[in-house]
């Protein structure tokens, strides 16, 4: 296994794969996302066109197996300005670490921890004093919330990222099963770099 930042031209070769995984993880609760190629096409060029953006691969040989992004928050004003209104913090100093996505027989291996330390080391690298992410909020008795889920709010508690209260997004994306798009709100964490 081998994680590796990707820019420029590396990172657009790698956008097709990241679709894909982006599609076969979120299928999964909590995002039970019902993913969409030309979608993805269209919400990844972002990446092409963001000149702060990264993309961290992890290879398993020549496969990748999961990647996280990463752009400059401002990248996203129209997503996410309206979450940021009425605090003090500039969009122009925080890095969105926009998404990890990692195929289930690589987990536990210590990439999630690599994904976050390239992302923060790039933004850092950038003169960003902040990074934030933003994960799905579900209610606790989902029906499809499987009996074993166990969310993510400890490990990054332990990177040192907290919830942003009132901080909240909204996105909407089409659940497995459903026939039409719902709102779902996304709670921001973030740290100082």
């Amino acid at each position: 296994m081998e994680t590796r930042a990707l820019t420029g031209a590396a990172l657009e070769a790698a956008l097709d794969d990241v679709a894909r995984l982006r599609i076969a993880v979120f299928r999964a609760f909590p995002y039970l996302y019902e993913g969409d190629e030309a979608y993805e096409r269209q919400y990844l060029d972002a990446y092409r066109t963001s000149p702060g953006a990264i993309v961290v691969g992890a290879f398993d040989g020549d496969r990748l197996v999961g990647a996280a992004t990463g752009t400059p928050l401002a990248d996203h004003a129209d997503d996410f300005g309206a979450a940021f209104a009425g605090t003090d913090i500039p969009l122009d100093t925080v890095f969105y670490c926009a998404e990890s996505v990692l195929l289930p027989d690589y987990r536990g291996h210590g990439i999630g921890h690599a994904f976050f330390d390239a992302r923060e080391a790039h933004a850092r690298a950038l003169g960003f004093s902040r990074s934030a992410f933003c994960a799905v909020i579900r209610a606790e008795d989902h029906p499809a919330r499987p009996a074993d889920y166990a969310p993510l709010d400890p490990f990054w508690r332990k990177r040192g990222y907290a919830p942003l209260p009132g901080v909240i997004a909204t996105f909407n994306w089409l659940d497995v099963g459903e026939r039409s798009e719902t709102a779902k709100p996304m709670q921001f964490w973030m740290r100082s770099l």
